[in-house]
């Protein structure tokens, strides 16, 4: 039975992304396993949900050195664990060139909006400001740009009429919940395609590997 696909998870906060994907995992006939978890903060609760689960944690911190010294530590911590994907759920940092190529075409975030949307920090409270009838969730490629990377699968979510920042997120959530776990089966299947000259397609294949 071949070796499942290895997925590293790079996180900041309380995790509820990563305890989708260790749920996710878990079930049988799961195609993949996560290998690592890896947190820019040291007080990151899911830290606590990695131990709980048994996966292998650390943290990489931004020193005074800045955040390239930061990404090629962090960088030297991931490669060695051998990923075949790096899912960000929740990293609250932007990574540089100096991470990303060391894993091209392998890393992949979550936006809580149908980008190019409402980009940035404010997602939530900007599609309420608007008035758009939908925002949504997008897993998408990560770039040094900020949420600037072509979407692999994206959601829409409806705005509804007298809708708070809480009640918004806790629907976008829960679709967040679904859709990353699925994007990560799809790469362990060898489903997902970036076209290596037109680098804002992505091809998403019916079925196994060719």
């Amino acid at each position: 039975m071949p070796e499942p696909f290895r997925v590293g998870v790079l996180v900041s906060g309380s995790g509820t992304t990563l305890q989708s994907l260790i749920d996710a995992g878990a079930k049988g006939g799961a195609r993949f396993r996560i290998v690592q978890v890896v947190s820019s903060k040291p007080d990151a609760p899911a830290l606590d949900r990695a131990k709980r689960a048994g996966i292998p944690a650390r943290v990489v911190t931004q020193g005074d050195d800045g955040r390239e010294a930061r990404d090629r530590r962090l960088a030297d911590v991931v490669a060695k664990t051998r990923p075949g994907l790096i899912v960000l759920a929740g990293w609250m940092s932007i990574l540089t060139s100096t991470f990303l190529d060391r894993f091209p075409d392998r890393v992949i975030n979550l936006h809580p909006s149908l980008l190019p949307a409402f980009p940035g920090m404010r997602p939530i409270p900007d599609a309420l400001e608007w008035g758009v009838r939908y925002t949504g969730v997008t897993v998408h490629y990560a770039e040094e740009v900020v949420d600037g990377g072509p979407p692999i699968l994206q959601e829409p979510v409806p705005v509804l009429y007298g809708d708070t920042q809480e009640s918004l997120r806790e629907r976008i959530r829960e679709v967040e919940h679904r859709l990353v776990p699925q994007a990560v089966g799809l790469f362990a299947e060898g489903r997902v395609t970036r076209d290596p000259t037109r680098r804002r397609q992505v091809l998403i294949r019916d079925g196994g590997p060719e």
